[in-house]
């Protein structure tokens, strides 16, 4: 079997890897943002009980191995609640979970990148504190944070591949199977590499396109 035969046999199946890949990565970056933009304002909470349970969060998520975080959600804390968790499912709540640790400190850094007089300026207009950071705060942190927040989606696309010890059928999985039906892993994990270079490369071009756009627009005004 040549190596462009071999890509024609694996292309469905990887193809197939590929998308569940990008799904669970785009699903758990959302939750992800949700996760960092709540953790991210407890962290810098005048309470401190909020910022210790921010703290906790952050430094036990961080201070963890990915693959340890997927293995005792799914076999872990599965067996201790008798629940059977679906891979894909697993998948997502583990990317979540530590793809949100590292985005509440970007959403951290990007709201005290923003000068304190915005705040005291909405404060004089009225405003409370949650409608200070909702419209005024955390709309202009975005356009901070936006070249991390893509960075970290990247990362998360290829922290998927750890994923392959739960059992869900990402691409590097679907290369494994495919190995253990034609014993050709120097090919074959050449095209899964070439695949997830390509991906890597078109989503790191988005992010430099956006961070000069916004580059851009920022010094146009």
């Amino acid at each position: 079997m040549n190596f462009l035969t071999l890509l024609k046999d694996s292309l469905p199946s990887l193809l197939s890897g590929l998308w569940v890949t990008a799904q669970v990565a785009v699903i758990s970056l959302i939750f992800a943002v949700i996760l960092g933009i709540v953790f991210g304002i407890l962290s810098i909470s005048t309470s401190s009980i909020l910022r210790a349970i921010s703290a906790i969060y952050i430094y036990i998520i961080r201070g963890t191995p990915l693959i340890i975080q997927a293995l005792f959600l799914y076999f872990g804390v599965g067996q201790a609640l008798n629940v059977r968790f679906n891979p894909i499912v697993a998948a997502i709540i583990t990317l979540s979970l530590n793809a949100g640790a590292y985005m509440s400190e970007i959403f951290r850094a990007g709201i005290q990148a923003v000068p304190v007089g915005q705040t005291e300026a909405a404060r004089s207009l009225g405003l409370n504190y949650v409608q200070t950071m909702s419209k005024v705060i955390i709309p202009q942190a975005i356009k901070i944070m936006v070249p991390s927040i893509m960075n970290q989606f990247i990362v998360t696309i290829k922290d998927t591949s750890i994923l392959s010890v739960i059992s869900i059928r990402e691409l590097t999985l679907s290369g494994q199977i495919i190995i253990a039906r034609n014993y050709k892993p120097f090919e074959t994990y050449s095209i899964v590499a070439i695949m997830y270079f390509i991906l890597i490369t078109l989503l790191t071009l988005i992010s430099k396109g956006v961070e000069r756009k916004l580059h851009y627009g920022n010094r146009s005004k």
